[in-house]
């Protein structure tokens, strides 16, 4: 049965205005306005870990949210255009989600992957 099955959701964030991987990027994962899971990212701009690796834990609308602000002020970029970049998804139980940010001090993409 597919719904009994684990699924997984991972991340990473790519800094285009740098041409690299985003390392030292806060994440958090919430539902319902309370964060379930967190990470910063490594040095290959990802999470060490799944930030959630069983999706049959949680169902439903969910949120990431990207601090790349911080990250851009780190690295010297002056008045960063975005400060807390949010992603609005929903999570099916069993299903494996890979949601990247591809992001500049003034844009972001982002897209379900594999």
């Amino acid at each position: 049965m597919l719904g009994s099955m684990p699924g997984k959701l991972t991340t990473h964030v790519l800094d285009t205005a740098h041409g690299n991987p985003a390392p030292g990027v806060l994440i958090e994962l919430l539902q319902n306005g309370e964060t379930i899971a967190s990470c910063t990212t490594n040095a290959d701009g990802r999470c060490p870990e799944p930030l959630l690796a069983d999706t049959n834990a949680i169902s439903g609308p969910a949120q990431l949210l990207f601090h790349i602000g911080d990250y851009f002020r780190a690295q010297d970029t002056p008045s960063p255009f975005l400060d807390v970049v949010p992603v609005s998804f929903q999570i099916t139980p069993g299903e494996n989600y890979h949601v990247p940010l591809v992001c500049s001090p003034w844009s972001y993409s982002t897209y379900r992957g594999s």
